[in-house]
């Protein structure tokens, strides 16, 4: 549905007061994250293995957030759709933040030697399970496709935000039809990357375990985890005065309209690949799920269950608190916080089993890259109009209504 279009000359649209603090909050996390980081992991026994360990959860942690950003934008423009124009800009600048996730990998990649144990040829060459992945699974090839993977993500992001940014200026549709028919050759690009990107970074941790659906799992993950930060973002800036008026109770109803669906999603495909390798009971696939199902880690596995699909279903199946910012952006927050623990479950059993070390260095590592990503985005999205002021259909979307 459609009401009368809002008239955003008035509105704030600029992080001009804003960025400068917000800037200097962002630089103490990321001084005191990574520096408390390094100490911490310097003083202990151990505690670099533990440092590149819980470094490879966040990094994950924020690549899914661009990713599921940069899926975002691709889909918006490929349904055409007009009630996310208001919003789309910022998810733009989430996705172009891939290129500082690219500087980001690179403590992943000096770190290979520790994280992916088929780095080691003596020991991959006695193996006859990963002498026979060697081909797919070594160093120089594992490099070209990290290499590939960014490329794909970085260009695809660019060329989307620099030409949504350069039609504030020009008020050109003929931009907008450029950015659409790209979108549907940059869906694939991004899906298959995606995947492979998940199958690499996080599947190859155990290289004797393999699913078909695990990049499609990491791809939920990271739709979910976009969506849960967008409400809090957009709050954060209205609470600022920004798009006070341009983003209304209708924009954050489809924010959690999307986010409740994911967290289904995600859900669906998380039992699917538990439900038909438990069924299978073929011992190379259940010594994975095997090593997250005892001791510490059968607590996180029925923290996840439960927090991160019974609650977050029962909140937001509530048509009350996805049109309350306050609330929406409150659950996305928790839910945000559980698509972290999602990737901790993930990485760290592979490194210590039966015990999930989660401590001080986890929270400083997190608050570190915490405080660098979203330095990345501020900085991008400083430099322009926080909203695609001249999109076609941005009068549709200031005047949207759910149905």
């Amino acid at each position: 549905m459609q009401g009368k279009a809002l008239d955003i000359t008035t509105e704030t649209r600029h992080l001009d007061g804003v960025l400068r603090p917000a800037l200097t909050i962002c630089g103490v996390l990321a001084v005191l994250g990574l520096a408390g980081s390094l100490l911490l992991a310097g003083a202990g026994e151990g505690g670099r293995s533990h440092l590149l360990e819980t470094y490879l959860v966040s990094f994950a942690f924020f690549l899914s957030l661009s990713l599921g950003a940069l899926f975002f934008v691709l889909l918006q423009h490929l349904t055409r759709a007009g009630w996310s124009v208001v919003a789309r800009r910022i998810a733009e600048v989430l996705a172009a933040n891939v290129w500082l996730l690219a500087l980001l990998a690179v403590p992943v990649v000096l770190g290979m030697g520790h994280l992916y144990h088929w780095t080691d040829a003596a020991a991959a060459a006695h193996d006859p399970l990963l002498a026979g992945k060697t081909g797919f699974l070594n160093s120089g090839f594992f490099l070209a496709r990290l290499a590939a993977y960014f490329a794909i993500w970085g260009l695809l992001a660019s060329f989307l935000h620099r030409s949504s940014v350069a039609q504030d200026a020009s008020g050109d549709p003929a931009l907008t039809l450029r950015m659409e028919r790209l979108s549907a050759p940059g869906m694939i690009l991004f899906a298959l990357s995606l995947n492979f990107a998940a199958f690499d970074l996080l599947m190859s941790l155990d290289a004797h375990w393999f699913s078909t659906i695990f990049g499609v799992y990491y791809f939920a993950a990271s739709v979910v985890g976009f969506l849960a930060v967008m409400p809090k973002i957009l709050y954060v800036l209205q609470w600022r005065g920004i798009l006070r008026n341009a983003v209304t109770v209708e924009h954050y109803h489809d924010f959690g309209k999307l986010l409740f669906a994911f967290i289904v999603f995600w859900a669906y495909i998380a039992f699917s690949q538990y439900m038909l390798i438990w069924y299978g009971n073929i011992p190379e696939e259940t010594q994975w799920f095997l090593k997250r199902q005892t001791g510490d880690w059968a607590v996180v596995s029925l923290i996840l269950l439960f927090g991160h699909f019974v609650l977050p279903f029962l909140l937001l199946v509530s048509r009350m608190i996805k049109r309350r910012p306050l609330l929406l952006a409150a659950t996305g927050a928790y839910v945000a916080v559980m698509c972290w623990i999602d990737i901790y479950w993930l990485v760290v059993p592979e490194f210590s089993p039966g015990v999930a070390r989660f401590g001080l260095l986890d929270v400083l590592c997190f608050l570190g890259l915490g405080g660098v990503y979203s330095a990345g985005v501020l900085l991008r999205l400083g430099r322009h109009s926080v909203i695609a002021e001249k999109d076609p259909r941005l009068d549709e979307s200031l005047a949207f209504e759910n149905a």
